[in-house]
């Protein structure tokens, strides 16, 4: 299981309690993604992010190609 590479979160063990009062190991799982990051240089890469660190906008998703070439051709026809 990956960890975040921004806040270090990953994967945490506890237990099952049932009823009856036993006690079985249990995984929770943080909510990991792989997600295209633009970095502070404006490099793109791939990078494990949890979801807690996309929502708080401390990383930022690179765009998609078809997005930003649709994007240069808007500003085209906007400069002519």
């Amino acid at each position: 299981m990956p960890k975040c590479q921004i806040s270090g979160k990953r994967r945490r063990t506890g237990n099952n309690v049932s009823h009856a009062n036993n006690k079985t190991k249990r995984v929770f799982g943080a909510n990991i993604q792989k997600v295209r990051v633009v970095d502070e240089n404006g490099t793109k890469k791939r990078m494990y992010v949890s979801t807690r660190v996309l929502r708080n906008g401390e990383v930022t998703k690179a765009a998609p190609r078809k997005v930003l070439l649709e994007i240069a051709e808007q500003e085209k026809q906007n400069q002519q």
